[in-house]
C-alpha cells in the first residue's frame, strides 16, 4: 500500500516519450489535446500489439479525461498498463506525464481506456494468443 504522503507516480509501464513541440500547439499556445490522444492511441497499440503478438486496431476510446495543460518543451511519457483481456479483445489503460524545468514532479496530464482488437492480416479480427 502507498504512503498517502507520497508524491503520486504513473501506473503502468512506461511506453513511449516525447518532447512536446511548439507545432503541436493550440489556440492558447498549450500542446493541443488531439495530439495528446494520438500519442496515446500510439502507446495502446505498442502495449496491445505485444500482447496480441501482430497486428491490432483501435477500435474504441470508452474514456479520455484531460487533467492538466502540457506546455511547449515538456518531455511526456506514455504509460500504459492491461486493464482487461478477452478473446480477441484488450482493454488498455494509458496515463501521460509530463516533466520539465520548472516542475520539481512529474505532472500527471492525462488518462485515458483504449479498446483495441487483434486482426490478421486482412483485417479480420483473430483471437489472443493462449485464448
Amino acid at each position: 500500500m502507498k504512503n498517502i504522503n507520497e508524491p503520486p507516480t504513473p501506473v503502468g509501464k512506461l511506453i513511449s516519450q516525447t518532447i512536446a513541440m511548439p507545432r503541436e500547439t493550440n489556440a492558447n499556445g498549450d500542446i493541443f489535446g488531439g495530439w495528446l490522444l494520438s500519442q496515446m492511441d500510439l502507446a495502446g497499440a505498442i502495449l496491445a500489439g505485444r500482447l496480441a503478438q501482430g497486428r491490432v486496431a483501435t477500435v474504441a476510446i470508452s474514456s479520455m479525461s484531460f487533467l492538466n495543460p502540457v506546455s511547449v518543451g515538456a518531455v511526456v511519457g506514455c504509460y500504459a498498463n492491461i486493464k482487461a483481456k478477452g478473446t480477441s479483445s484488450m482493454t488498455i489503460v494509458v496515463e501521460v506525464w509530463s516533466s520539465d524545468d520548472y516542475q520539481s514532479e512529474p505532472c500527471k496530464v492525462t488518462e485515458g481506456e483504449f479498446v483495441f482488437v487483434a486482426i490478421d492480416d486482412e483485417g479480420k479480427t483473430r483471437q489472443l494468443p493462449g485464448s
